[in-house]
């Protein structure tokens, strides 16, 4: 494709420049419909390197070459983030579509407005990737291929060129793209592109700078490839030093694993992770929740253990008023068998006048030989399930879901204490943060030793939800380095080591229990020290040195 030439540039040169010109050029400027379908397809494509996909992080690589490939062939900001848009909505309405699931099977939500809704969150999901291609595009530089033209070829109508600070660019605004989706209007973190890294090259980067690191050196290795091949292909020199960069950085992840960031430390739990399979439809119907009580206090009382976890909500009920007769029985089998139970159920504050107010989506533990229960209150609630954004209450009253407005938990709480050993929960999607995880094993004054994530994804159905969610809380395991324990009312229940691995997991929409031993560990990764710190200055450092630095900053310095 020839390199189209300024309008405004051959007017200077030409007193009488041709009335067809500027039309022309605009229309050599515009990249094909097909470069933005592309785009799209290979987002669409990255889906498969999630779970669950074994090992997808080595086609996340290539996906990655592909999308940094395809966003130099573009020649200035708008086509950039355009380009951008396109693979983050591939990516997000072919990889979060069970959440059509969610709002029609279960929210009673008409299906075209459920479609609809599926995609224009797609589309505002689609934001962040857009936004960190634009911000890549002010500091990559453009192709200087025609040095003597340069005075009459307009930079932004150049495509752009793979170039060492483009690399640390791509790598940096990708990274605060993805931090930005977790974080902004509450986050929404899913599927960042470390977590397909869990059982790829590139994991073993997760104890030192989270998943969002993990991304930011993803993407790097991906521009390296992409910069080596293209000055290999031109004949340019730098080709052979790209390459090896990228090599040594994944040789590094590959040998990461030797170094110990965290030690094993008090004695081992025997621990027993229930999973019910509640059907969603009836679990907050009358028989149904008779129904959860009878199935999870015969679950429960099976034998013992010295922890028993239910998932989120096993009691669908207010938890003053939890029967008699099942909180007596598991009273007492806790005293009888010295076992803690944790077990999810609603929180609740009633008035003098009888008023309950202040619910919560809470886990109750119960500790044997005391009279007192153990509290956890979920602390990160989830938009348009546990509460109502600001403006968005006609959207809630299309659907059909038992929950509203819940009160929010501190974001550190105690850990709950089984013997000697300090155990940290969260419930449901509150695993997908893991700053505030790490927030939690760095703040309490005992820090915790094991965490355990009670859950819910029966809203989901039998869809990719649970295999995604499971490799979100191996990332978390890795970031931590400590062992994540996840009790869920369909599966995937799972019992994962220190080290992001799984050691054991139930089969999907069972009923059953899991018996693990586990030992937790003590110390701080480098990442839960300083959290996602790191990765954010580290990317504005690049940057802001790709702006102020940059080619083609310095090809506008040279022609001013």
């Amino acid at each position: 494709m020839a390199e189209p030439i300024d309008s405004r540039t051959r007017a200077a040169q030409s007193a009488a420049p041709s009335a067809a010109a500027p039309s022309s050029v605009a229309a050599r400027r515009a990249l094909p419909a097909w470069h933005y379908l592309a785009a799209l397809a290979l987002g669409a494509l990255n889906t498969l390197s999630f779970a669950p996909t074994p090992h997808g992080g080595w086609l996340e690589i290539a996906i990655f070459a592909g999308l940094y490939f395809w966003l130099t062939r573009t020649t200035g900001w708008k086509s950039a983030l355009f380009t951008g848009w396109a693979f983050g909505f591939g990516n997000f309405v072919t990889g979060v579509w069970w959440l059509y699931v969610s709002m029609h099977f279960y929210g009673g939500m008409p299906a075209p407005l459920a479609g609809a809704a599926l995609g224009l969150f797609s589309l505002y999901l689609g934001v962040y990737p857009a936004l960190a291609a634009l911000l890549w595009s002010f500091c990559a530089g453009h192709a200087r291929k025609n040095r003597d033209l340069s005075r009459e070829t307009s930079a932004d109508a150049l495509p752009y060129s793979p170039t060492w600070h483009g690399a640390f660019a791509f790598a940096s605004a990708w990274a605060l793209g993805e931090w930005a989706r977790g974080y902004i209007f509450t986050g929404f973190p899913w599927l960042s592109s470390g977590y397909a890294q869990v059982d790829g090259p590139l994991a073993s980067f997760a104890p030192i700078v989270g998943v969002y690191g993990v991304g930011w050196v993803l993407a790097l290795v991906a521009a390296l490839l992409v910069q080596a091949l293209v000055s290999l292909r031109a004949a340019r020199g730098g080709a052979l030093t790209a390459a090896l960069s990228a090599l040594a950085v994944v040789i590094a992840g590959l040998l990461l694993p030797r170094v110990n960031w965290t030690h094993p430390e008090n004695a081992p739990l025997d621990v027993r992770l229930l999973q019910g399979n509640v059907k969603q439809d009836m679990k907050f119907s009358e028989s149904g929740t008779q129904d959860a009580l009878n199935e999870f206090q015969k679950l429960i009382t099976e034998k013992p253990a010295d922890l028993i976890v239910t998932p989120e909500t096993a009691v669908p009920v207010l938890v003053q008023e939890i029967p008699e007769k099942f909180g007596r029985d598991i009273r007492a089998f806790a005293d009888g068998t010295h076992t803690s139970i944790l077990f999810g159920a609603v929180g609740g504050t009633i008035t003098p006048e009888g008023r309950v107010v202040d619910y919560t989506n809470s886990l109750f533990g119960v500790t044997p030989g005391t009279n007192g229960l153990y509290r956890y209150d979920k602390h990160h609630l989830v938009p348009f399930g546990e509460f109502v954004p600001w403006g968005f209450r006609w959207f809630v009253n299309l659907m059909n879901i038992p929950l509203g407005d819940f009160a929010r938990g501190a974001p550190v709480q105690p850990p709950f204490l089984v013997h000697n050993q300090p155990v940290a929960v969260d419930i449901c999607y509150e695993d997908i943060f893991g700053e505030e995880i790490a927030r939690t094993v760095r703040e309490n004054p005992v820090s915790p030793g094991i965490l355990v994530n009670s859950t819910n994804l029966a809203w989901f159905g039998d869809t990719i939800a649970l295999d995604q969610h499971l490799q979100i809380a191996r990332m978390r395991s890795l970031e931590t380095g400590r062992p994540m324990l996840r009790a869920t009312n369909t599966g995937a229940t799972a019992a994962i080591d220190a080290h992001g691995n799984v050691i054991a997991r139930l089969p999907t929409f069972t009923v059953g229990s899991l018996d693990v031993h586990i030992t937790g560990t003590q110390g701080f990764t480098p990442y839960v020290t300083s959290g996602n710190n790191t990765v954010i200055a580290v990317s504005l450092l690049m940057l802001a040195f790709g702006f102020a630095f940059g080619p083609a900053r310095i090809g506008r310095k040279k022609n001013a």
